[in-house]
Order: structure tokens, then C-alpha cells, then sequence
């Protein structure tokens, strides 16, 4: 398997997007009920498969300038690698795309923002904020992105992006 310049370049803007749109907003991003507007990205493995990379090492970046600490930094990551990898094996099932990262960030990031940082709200309560959270921000502006990225020519072209 060959990987490409463009793929690195694709997934390093992704990532830098993506740790840019965590760190902007950081009191928002961080804690029991967060909206990352970066995670609206993790849809992009639907139609861009440079995009796994990019969102995985987006989050370890945002992570680790976060200062919550290692477990934030491997288990959010993997959390959104995990979700990239299924976004990806979604990929023809538009509805299902925003998914993954709702199940996998509210059951990785709600159990150890709850186990250690902060038992404000009761375990399960923590992680069904950090999934209502993700499902506002997939659904509401991933889908939508989505949806722009598909209907627009020019920016498929940019990103080089064949739709199937």
C-alpha cells in the first residue's frame, strides 16, 4: 500500500483544523458536558479516508494542549480513531455516520471524565452528556458538512474527493 503526499497533507490540515476548533473554544471543549465543534470532522472518513489519520491526531494534539492529563490524551484519541474507523465502515449509510463518535465518546471520554476528573453528575449521566453533546455536534454540523462536502464540486475537487 502506497500512501500518498496528498493523504498526508489532507490529514495534517485536518488535524490541525481539528485541534485549532478544540483549543478556540477550550472551556466549551473540556469537562463532564462538552461540545467539541471539532468532532462535526468525524464524518469526514465517509468521504475522505485521509480524514481518519487527521481527526485522530487532531484530538492527541488538542488533548495533550488540553492538560487533562495521558488518559485524555490515548483514550479521547482512540476514542476518535475508533470512531473514524467506523464513520468509515458506515459510509453508505448517511444517517448512521455521526454514530460511532456519539457511542464511542460517550462511553470512553464519559467514563473517564467521570472516573477521573469529575463526579459532578452521577457515571452514567456523565456519559450521556458527553453523548448528547457529540450527537448535537455530529448531527447538527457534521452532517451538514457532510452534506457540503458531497453537493459541492469545488470542494470535492479541492480535497480530491470521488464520491461513490
Amino acid at each position: 500500500m502506497r500512501i500518498k503526499t496528498r493523504s498526508i497533507v489532507q490529514a495534517a490540515v485536518i488535524a490541525a483544523v481539528y485541534a485549532s476548533l478544540t483549543l478556540l473554544i477550550k472551556p466549551f471543549a473540556y469537562g463532564p458536558i462538552q461540545f467539541r465543534i471539532s468532532e462535526a470532522l468525524t464524518v469526514l472518513p465517509a468521504v475522505l479516508p485521509a480524514s481518519i489519520p487527521g481527526v485522530f491526531v487532531g484530538c492527541v494534539l488538542a488533548n495533550f494542549l488540553g492538560g487533562f492529563g495521558i488518559v485524555d490524551i490515548v483514550l479521547g484519541s482512540i476514542a476518535t480513531l475508533l470512531a473514524g474507523l467506523s464513520t468509515w465502515l458506515l459510509r453508505k449509510r448517511t444517517f448512521l455516520l455521526p454514530l460511532p463518535p456519539v457511542v464511542f465518546n460517550g462511553l470512553i471520554v464519559g467514563s473517564y471524565v467521570y472516573l477521573l476528573y469529575d463526579r459532578t453528575y452521577p457515571w452514567p449521566l456523565t456519559m450521556l452528556f458527553i453523548a448528547i453533546s457529540e450527537a448535537i455536534v455530529c448531527y447538527g454540523l457534521g452532517l451538514p458538512l457532510l452534506s457540503l462536502v458531497r453537493k459541492n464540486r469545488i470542494i470535492r475537487e479541492a480535497l480530491n474527493i470521488t464520491i461513490e
